[in-house]
């Protein structure tokens, strides 16, 4: 009898050990993970966006092109990989991210603490602020005040975010909308009367000789934001792509891509 309980124990003392070291390997392989060498393993970066000119968006020949689209081009071009884009829901960006349907957020993406908190983001290369887009026929109307306004923002971005926050439309009848490109329609067609984008945007989409002829947009100096590329939380590629951004800076490239649509002036990244 004794005899087997020591065969007993011999052998549950083998299980916990087994155990034990298997779940060692299994926090080390989590620990160890490199998402760089995942990312080039698959040749390719999967990079998440929204349709925003001058950011992301389709040229006359059905191409994709833009600021952030050359961006991350020559960046992936220096990791030895090749930039693909996918099209995302921005409200859905981070749990895209996290499931790896995307690899990255790299479309105009505000820094701030919580996202920060989430996500592994990059150094700051753009500044932005928040603008507000309306009927030009209505800009007396709603300079000093959107009390009563039908105000509408892109779900999840940082203008849904200043709508929500800020006392300035403490008194609009605020809805959250699809994208910055649906807000634009919205107001255009007159079921909103005004849209919170991004500067950036604005100055690229509403106005004389855009497809928003119509409309304008008004700065209100809300607090300036910084743009930079989001990755999974703790991810390698940051490093990395933080090093290829100073490269790309001190060569030239960066500025040279900016210089191209008109973005020289809000290019901070150093």
């Amino acid at each position: 009898m004794k005899k087997f309980f020591a065969i007993a124990a011999a052998a549950a003392m083998l299980i916990a050990a087994a155990g034990c070291s298997q779940t060692t390997n299994e926090t080390a392989g989590s620990e160890t993970e490199s998402d760089l060498a995942y990312v080039r393993d698959n040749g390719s970066l999967k990079i998440g966006y929204t349709v925003i000119d001058p950011l992301n968006y389709t040229d006359e020949n059905g191409e994709l092109t833009g600021f952030e689209t050359e961006f991350a081009t020559a960046v992936c071009e220096k990791l030895g990989v090749t930039p693909e884009f996918h099209e995302i829901d921005w409200n859905s960006k981070e749990m895209e991210l996290d499931a790896k349907t995307i690899d990255c957020i790299w479309n105009g993406l505000t820094i701030t603490p919580e996202r920060e908190e989430t996500m592994s983001i990059s150094t700051p290369y753009l500044e932005n602020r928040q603008v507000l887009v309306m009927r030009a026929a209505d800009v007396d109307k709603y300079t000093d005040s959107v009390d009563g306004a039908n105000v509408v923002a892109e779900a999840g971005s940082a203008g849904d975010e200043l709508a929500l926050a800020d006392e300035f439309f403490a008194n609009a009848n605020y809805t959250d909308v699809q994208s910055q490109a649906t807000a634009l329609m919205e107001v255009e067609a007159g079921t909103a009367d005004v849209a919170v984008i991004d500067y950036v945007m604005a100055t690229a989409s509403v106005g004389d000789g855009t497809d928003f002829s119509d409309l304008t947009f008004i700065d209100k100096s809300f607090e300036s934001e910084n743009y930079g590329i989001a990755f999974r939380k703790g991810s390698d590629i940051t490093a990395e792509v933080n090093s290829i951004i100073t490269e790309l800076v001190n060569d030239g490239t960066l500025k040279e891509i900016a210089d191209k649509y008109e973005l020289t002036p809000l290019l901070i990244a150093e």
